[in-house]
């Protein structure tokens, strides 16, 4: 269990998709290229058996903005996609509407 400060020290944004293309050294991973609104991000998500990337571009997506950085598979990672799981398939976590790039989910 995590406490409300915790959970409210969690970074929850919507990010619009501008870029899209398979890693070049995963078969598993995709990386997107996000506008955040005042900035663009990077993020390599280990989605490529469920979404091919043209089908991400101008989608919008939740991803957390304030996770450290790290490299997966020698691309840096800016943030991290969110994503629904149910045995075989990811689903990936969108507005219902579209909002600005860089909206704060609460």
């Amino acid at each position: 269990m995590v406490s409300i400060n915790e959970f409210r020290g969690i970074d929850l944004r919507v990010a619009t998709v501008e870029k899209a293309e398979p890693h070049p050294n995963a078969d598993k991973l995709l990386v997107l290229q996000v506008n955040l609104g005042a900035e663009q991000r990077q993020i390599v998500a280990g989605i490529r058996a469920h979404y091919q990337p043209e089908e991400l571009i101008g989608k919008q997506v939740v991803v957390v903005a304030n996770l450290e950085t790290a490299k997966l598979r020698g691309l840096e990672s800016q943030g991290m996609l969110l994503a629904a799981s149910d045995d075989d398939r990811i689903v990936i976590l969108t507005p219902e509407k579209q909002v600005s790039p860089g909206a704060k989910i609460s």
